[in-house]
């Protein structure tokens, strides 16, 4: 939906909280303390909202400093909101947020702009119990129940390159929750830890480490043998628990995935943010997931190698509400691409702006795209 106003001409209501996230290992790390948002969420409901003095020095600075709410205890922080790239962090009194909230992996914050003011919440009740101990005597998992799941893309099974990339969230709530606090501890100061890992499907095990990334996790060391031996090929998916102080992981055979783009098929779509309307610094950011799985998935080897090595690949883009072609570029930025070369002329000729839906999909040689009015 197209926005035209600021927080004043949007009636806010006491419950409505449109961001909630529970909270991970990272968030409530007083070492280093910040909190981690999503940049999509953010854009959409705190900098749709800010005076334009404070959009435009977030944009110039790469940060805004913000009064944030305690509206569970009244208190108020002077605080910075962050941005860094694919997401957010709120920065300044977080760890003193932490502290004296005892805030701990699993209990939900809740967050809402209203009234120039940066409002969050930790309800008890959303308290999710964690265990201090390694689950090792555990009810014993059903054989069907793997709470990761991936579908594995191109840079997954590069043996040159070889890691697999998990979202933190995932990892921290389903493998590290398992873990002794002191394991967890070593994880985040030295920055990985070795693991046994198991494929279920083969029995083999396989020493390997589990290496912290930011905003997600590596799983690395014997990843490109597993590659080989397993002959792993993009669209494949990838299943993986914790149990008995050992990662489990399978690729299921019939699991391979095969899509067809149809002429009103769009895999991939999101919604345009504050950074993708920029005429200044013009770019449109796409998922890393969604481009391997929808884009690269049909493209030819060389030019995925092409895509890997230089970092990014002339293409032609077709405008699907128009008609209108672009040559243009997709770079690789590691967790997620930018399309760039005519966006900032896509954007004024569209006139597109924050909350816009873009569709995006390969089809005969051409990144399709439509902007629907």
């Amino acid at each position: 939906m197209k926005r035209t106003a600021y927080y004043d001409a949007v009636p806010q209501v006491q419950d409505q909280w449109p961001i909630k996230k529970s909270l991970t290992l990272s968030d409530v790390d007083i070492t280093h303390p910040f909190l981690t948002l999503s940049r999509q969420q953010v854009e959409s409901f705190i900098v749709v909202y800010m005076s334009p003095q404070q959009q435009e020095h977030l944009r110039a600075e790469g940060q805004v400093g913000l009064n944030a709410h305690d509206d569970d205890t009244g208190d108020m922080y002077a605080m910075k909101l962050k941005w860094r790239g694919s997401y957010y962090n709120l920065i300044g009194k977080w760890g003193k947020v932490v502290r004296g909230k005892g805030l701990d992996v699993g209990q939900e914050i809740r967050l809402r702009w209203f009234n120039s003011c940066l409002h969050f919440s930790v309800p008890q009740q959303q308290v999710v119990a964690v265990p201090p101990v390694r689950l090792v005597a555990a009810p014993m998992m059903i054989q069907d129940h793997w709470p990761i799941r991936k579908v594995l893309t191109s840079s997954d099974v590069d043996p040159n390159h070889p890691f697999l990339p998990l979202p933190r969230k995932l990892v921290e709530e389903n493998i590290l929750v398992h873990w002794v606090p002191q394991e967890r501890e070593r994880l985040r100061k030295e920055e990985q830890v070795s693991i046994n890992a198991r494929d279920y499907d083969t029995g083999d095990i396989h020493v390997m480490k589990l290496k912290w990334r930011g905003n997600y996790y590596n799983l690395l060391g014997k990843w490109a043998n597993i590659i080989r031996h397993k002959g792993l090929g993009v669209g494949q998916e990838i299943r993986i628990r914790w149990m008995n102080n050992c990662l489990y992981f399978s690729v299921p055979e019939e699991r391979y995935v095969s899509t067809t783009p149809g002429p009103d098929n769009w895999p991939v779509k999101k919604a345009l943010t504050l950074s993708d309307v920029d005429t200044n610094h013009p770019f449109l950011t796409l998922p890393g997931k969604a481009v391997e799985d929808h884009v690269l998935f049909y493209w030819s080897h060389q030019a995925r190698e092409q895509l890997r090595n230089e970092h990014q690949v002339g293409i032609n883009a077709r405008d699907d509400d128009t008609g209108d072609v672009y040559v243009m570029k997709l770079k690789w930025r590691g967790s997620y691409y930018n399309l760039i070369g005519k966006w900032g002329k896509i954007i004024r000729e569209k006139r597109l702006q924050v909350g816009r839906e873009i569709r995006v999909r390969w089809d005969n040689g051409y990144l399709v795209f439509s902007v629907p009015q």
